[in-house]
């Protein structure tokens, strides 16, 4: 049975949790994270990073949460990842784009927002314009798209979706993102989603 070592409350093992739900391949998941005092030592030689979500395929280990995403689809017939180069290219760029362009401060606003305003770090005013400018961009592209890349659901709603709907949940200035918030809806009301975030 598939292993996913990481804890449920993680955005990046919800997205691993979710395309295995979606897919309704049988897994396990086990908390693993700082937290739980559990990712250095032996953990190490699995994921020399130290970091979640890893996943163990009987023997094969994979890391990287985006890397387990495409591993997936691809050994499980490619579901939700186009084998049209074109098409999958387009996947591939909003996966890069999330770690790309995104992630720093997504990972910025992430780690203070829960904090008293007066104790959030100094670059707070300028990683939330930052965080805002990236989501018009992906709000932007989304415009009249059911899906991340079109009318199906692809790896890259998977790799976004839990990631997004942090974002929008940040105590920050927001631009409007109505097609965001509305694709939100969408992959929010899916089973699969529900049971990959209730950790």
């Amino acid at each position: 049975m598939l292993k996913v070592l990481g804890r449920g409350t993680s955005g990046n093992v919800q997205k691993v949790v979710w395309l295995l739900e979606e897919m309704a391949l049988p897994y396990a998941r086990e908390d693993y994270g700082r937290q739980f005092n559990n990712t250095g030592g032996d953990y190490l030689k699995l994921n020399p990073n130290g970091k979640v979500p890893t996943l163990d395929d009987n023997g094969t280990i994979v890391w990287e949460s985006n890397t387990i995403l495409r591993y997936l689809a691809n050994k499980n017939g490619g579901k939700f990842y186009p084998s049209d180069p074109a098409a999958r290219s387009e996947v591939e760029r909003w996966m890069d784009w999330q770690l790309a362009s995104l992630n720093a401060p997504y990972l910025s606003i992430f780690k203070d927002a829960k904090k008293p305003a007066a104790e959030r770090g100094a670059s707070w005013g300028a990683d939330s314009k930052e965080l805002g400018a990236q989501l018009q961009i992906f709000d932007n592209a989304m415009a009249g798209r059911a899906w991340v890349v079109g009318k199906e659901m692809t790896l890259a709603d998977f790799a976004l979706g839990t990631i997004i709907t942090r974002c929008l949940d940040f105590p920050i200035e927001h631009p409007p993102l109505a097609a965001l918030r509305a694709w939100r809806e969408k992959y929010a009301a899916r089973p699969a989603f529900k049971k990959a975030v209730a950790g």
